[in-house]
């Protein structure tokens, strides 16, 4: 190992900047005036993978399908998306082993930069990325019941839509007072212990991965009896009906797959957005590292294979589509709902009835995980004196209740407001069938905003190895980022490419994430200057 300058040796441990106690490696039981330490490596892993597994997979399929029109490229592109992310949660292992405490990524994000970084994350992850994704989730839940349940409806108004502005309304129908009360249901069952929602999240991941191998082996079972789709593996690699990407920047060209090398590279950045999001989630673990049984060793355990797991089953899921379902029906599926489309084809009408209960399962242990482990970033940001105080106490049962009930109530606000559909005029849409107004979700446009902003937290986390390797060189690291520094840069450049991309051809949806993440700076200051006003001293890395 290389020794130390006496500077370095100066220099704070994370260990000394924790909020709370840092368990050492091994420990387990309660830590003094904290957590409990109660997740095994096997819950840890359930985190990764049912947090990771909602209803992505089910959906995204179609939009990769019109982007990239070819079935080897869309396989492809899943299978860089599994690359990426193990790459990524292979990374953010090493971070987690040098600092297993509540707020993971804030915490790296703290310690690689400043406060303020660390703060521009756990704010957008509270504003919009996960308490809008819990939102989504809720949502995606309700409309599948409604599959079952007519009566819950986008249209059967508890509060009729109140037009506010030319472009936003708010309402509340029976599908979304549904979402609500699970998201408040998942809150309350999070509030009463780490037993009992990891209870929750082991029963759920188990059912939705069983779902997934099932979806696996009837596709292999349906290629056994009958022709696959053939024209998706007789020429796999030529690009054919695909939408025309056109620029947000008006210097540059409309491009498609089928317009040469650059416009498949520009298609394949794109869709890459949809796949990487519908296997996000993969880092909520590290918030939660202060409740896991020998974190320095389970947690990078856990992230890997859960990855490993989730994106494999999603690979052989699109086999399955590509088995049962011609591209051309991959790229129109009605709303976009893949899986659906394949069951239908090889169960006929019960097929919409299987598919909607497993992502009934699949949404509520989405759910329940995404829950479990947000609240504790807002815990640590309230430890550094950075978020509402109440949410940096733990209750009666050893978790942060007062920051899942906010979190549970933000996010049951967001289903309510609606954006007002319009056609290229600017005039209303109109649904045909019934004469009314349409509407879309605030959380859904919130979400496109901010997935740059996603993105990029996720590269300044895995440059934060490079930087506290040169920092930090004698800090213990039970784990080593796999391929370093090779590994890590790869991921970090192609992340940044498709991050180049969508600045350059979804402008339009990346600055807005961007000044989402900025309303975070003067709202920083004022919890700032409030902390030294209360006579806290902030916590400074060196």
């Amino acid at each position: 190992m290389k020794h130390s300058s006496a500077k370095d040796k100066d220099r704070p441990q994370p260990e000394r900047f924790s909020a709370g106690r840092v368990l050492g490696p091994g420990s387990g039981g309660e830590q003094e005036g904290g957590f409990l330490r109660e997740l095994s490596l096997t819950d840890a892993t359930m985190i990764v993978a049912g947090s990771m597994i909602g209803s992505g997979i089910f959906i995204v399929s179609a939009d990769m399908g019109r982007l990239l029109g070819a079935s080897g490229w869309l396989l492809l592109g899943w299978i860089v998306t599994g690359v990426l992310t193990l790459a990524g949660a292979l990374a953010y292992g090493e971070l987690s082993g040098m600092m297993p405490q509540a707020g993971g990524q804030y915490v790296f994000l703290r310690e690689a930069y400043s406060p303020l970084w660390g703060f521009l994350f756990g704010w957008t992850n509270f504003f919009v990325i996960k308490t809008g994704s819990i939102a989504a989730v809720g949502a995606a839940f309700a409309k599948y019941l409604g599959v079952l349940v007519p009566a819950v409806s986008p249209t059967a108004w508890v509060v009729k839509p109140i037009n506010l502005s030319s472009g936003y309304a708010i309402s509340l129908s029976s599908q979304q007072l549904l979402a609500i009360l699970i998201i408040l249901f998942l809150s309350y069952i999070n509030t009463r212990g780490v037993r009992t929602g990891k209870l929750v999240q082991n029963v759920f991941t188990s059912v939705k991965t069983l779902s997934l191998v099932a979806l696996a082996l009837i596709g292999l079972a349906y290629v056994v009896g009958h022709a696959p789709a053939a024209s998706n593996f007789t020429d796999p690699w030529t690009p054919r009906n695909t939408i025309t990407i056109l620029p947000d920047f008006p210097i540059l060209p409309p491009v498609s797959a089928e317009s040469g090398i650059i416009g498949l590279l520009v298609a394949f950045c794109l869709a890459q957005v949809g796949s990487l999001f519908a296997a996000d989630a993969w880092g909520d673990l590290t918030f939660a590292s202060g409740e896991v049984k020998n974190p320095r060793r389970s947690v990078p355990l856990a992230m890997a294979a859960g990855t490993g797991l989730v994106i494999t089953l999603y690979i052989l899921a699109n086999v399955t589509y590509l088995t049962a379902l011609p591209l051309e029906k991959i790229q129109q599926a009605p709303d976009d709902r893949v899986a659906t489309a394949a069951l239908e084809t090889i169960f006929g009408g019960a097929g919409a009835v299987i598919m909607a209960v497993a992502i009934m399962i699949s949404t509520f242990g989405c759910n329940n995980g995404m829950i479990l482990t947000g609240a504790r970033v807002y815990y640590a940001m309230a430890r550094d004196g950075l978020f509402f105080k109440s949410t940096g106490r733990l209750n009666a049962r050893a978790v942060p209740g007062a920051g899942l009930v906010l979190q549970g109530v933000w996010s049951a606000i967001l289903v309510l407001p609606r954006t007002r559909l319009c056609d290229a005029a600017g005039n209303p849409l109109i649904d045909p069938t019934t004469g009314l107004e349409q509407y879309g979700n605030m959380y859904s446009a919130l979400l496109d905003y901010v997935i740059f902003a996603q993105l990029l937290f996720y590269v300044l986390t895995v440059i934060g190895i490079f930087i506290l390797r040169r920092r930090w060189p004698d800090v213990p690291r039970p784990y080593r980022a796999f391929g370093y520094p090779i590994i890590p840069a790869l991921y970090v450049l192609a992340a940044a490419s498709i991050m180049v991309v969508m600045l350059l051809y979804k402008t339009q949806t990346t600055w807005p994430g961007l000044a989402l993440v900025l309303t975070g700076i003067p709202v920083y200051a004022l919890w700032r200057s409030s902390s030294r006003s209360a006579g806290k001293t902030l916590h400074t890395p060196r």
